[in-house]
């Protein structure tokens, strides 16, 4: 891509509405634009940037067995109604149609799944399925902030399981809890596996995944010693210096944390309600036990901006980075072109700066966009043959080959 011919340009100073570090740089940067408190538009590098974390969630999920659907936004208030929920959800949004008809936007699918699956799940032989979506979810936030962290309208990859019994689904959310693991460690994260209340959805315990970072909502005590975390804003049994639970080696230590997934075990309380049910191996009829996995796309992007970014910029990891390498010319457009060319027949992803700007701004946009690798080609190129190679994180800049340059993108 050259940024010349980009709509939206990198902006000099940060905008003034921004309260956290991912608003303030994903807006200078030419990521987003807010349109309202909650609600962006997502411009060419943020949509790439949205794209490969939705991938790589895509791919993990494929990976455990998931089959990916997409189920509506709008959805009638009588499935609401049947559950409970559209009376007592208060980020419900409702809406009132010309016939006179009640609509909500969807803050989750249960009440969309399960009737769908109830089609096609009649026995065990059937079980278990994992039907999930990525699509948007809309929730009527009293006050929403904190950048995309906490929107009206966001991004969510929404699994919904459907098992036999409570045995196989403690066997399913152990599978699930190391996809989604890898799913953040692929994207740089080191996510923390957290007790909390299951809230509106179940009663029982359920599994957020916790990113320690200040602009967090989400207070938590975690062990030093093993992966033992839990929210204490809704679980009152622990408290700081408390030995940890689970291993016993560590006193318990608080933290500020954002969640970017969650698992709910939601028992029997949805196939109930739409009276899904199967028969088992002896020809009983029972309620398969369903769970719910959640994973916040749009909101995982603003909290690795969170915990990747410097003065200067963003420090985008490899697997989520809009683009590998940033091109910057310095008066050697042909040259640059040529390198352009190769990059882009090997593979790699190019961000090239082709504008007619100082050098500077052009050194300064490149670290706000926070590509992984910046390429400069000058008139040293011509007579060394030669490219000046700088990792976004480093300051010391390597001359080599863009032969030698390739091979270390490619892992030769």
């Amino acid at each position: 891509m050259k940024m010349s011919k980009m709509g939206v340009k990198p902006e000099k100073l940060a905008s003034k509405e921004a309260d956290t570090i991912n608003h303030k740089l994903l807006v200078q940067a030419g990521f987003v634009r807010q349109l309202m408190a909650g609600v962006y538009t997502y411009l060419p590098l943020g949509l790439r940037v949205l794209r490969k974390i939705e991938n790589i969630v895509r791919e993990e999920m494929d990976a455990i067995g998931g089959e990916e659907i997409l189920m509506p936004m709008l959805h009638p208030a009588e499935i609401w109604k049947k559950t409970g929920g559209w009376d007592s959800i208060d980020v419900l949004f409702k809406l009132k149609s010309r016939t006179d008809r009640d609509y909500a936007l969807g803050q989750s699918q249960e009440e969309v799944v399960t009737p769908t699956m109830k089609e096609f799940i009649k026995s065990y032989r059937d079980l278990p399925r994992m039907p999930y979506h990525i699509q948007w979810k809309f929730r009527d936030e009293l006050r929403s902030k904190s950048g995309i962290l906490r929107g009206r309208e966001f991004l969510m990859k929404d699994m919904y399981s459907f098992h036999l019994d409570q045995a196989d689904f403690d066997r399913f959310y152990e599978v699930a809890k190391q996809a989604y693991l890898k799913i953040y460690a692929r994207m740089g994260l080191q996510a923390k596996v957290t007790e909390a209340s299951g809230g509106a959805f179940s009663e029982k315990i359920s599994y957020e995944f916790e990113v320690l970072t200040d602009a967090g909502e989400a207070n938590i005590l975690y062990c030093d010693s093993c992966e033992f975390c839990v929210n204490i804003d809704d679980i009152t049994s622990y408290k700081e210096g408390d030995k940890c639970p689970k291993c016993g080696n560590s006193k318990l230590k608080p933290s500020i944390a954002s969640e970017v997934g969650n698992v709910f075990d939601l028992g029997d309380k949805y196939s109930k309600a739409f009276d899904l049910k199967v028969a088992t191996s002896t020809g009983e009829q029972i309620y398969p036990i369903m769970g719910c996995y959640g994973i916040g796309v749009s909101r995982t992007m603003g909290v690795i901006v969170e915990k990747f970014h410097d003065d200067k910029g963003i420090l985008w990891p490899a697997e989520v980075a809009p683009y590998t390498v940033h091109l910057i010319d310095i008066k050697q457009q042909e040259k640059a072109q040529e390198i352009y060319n190769l990059l882009d027949s090997k593979n790699i992803e190019v961000l090239w700066d082709d504008r007619e700007i100082n050098v500077g701004g052009k050194f300064s946009d490149a670290d706000l966009i926070g590509c992984p690798w910046r390429v400069i080609v000058s008139d040293k190129s011509l007579t060394t043959n030669e490219i000046e190679v700088k990792a976004r994180q480093s300051d010391e800049p390597e001359m080599m080959s863009l032969e030698q340059f390739i091979s270390r993108l490619k892992g030769d």
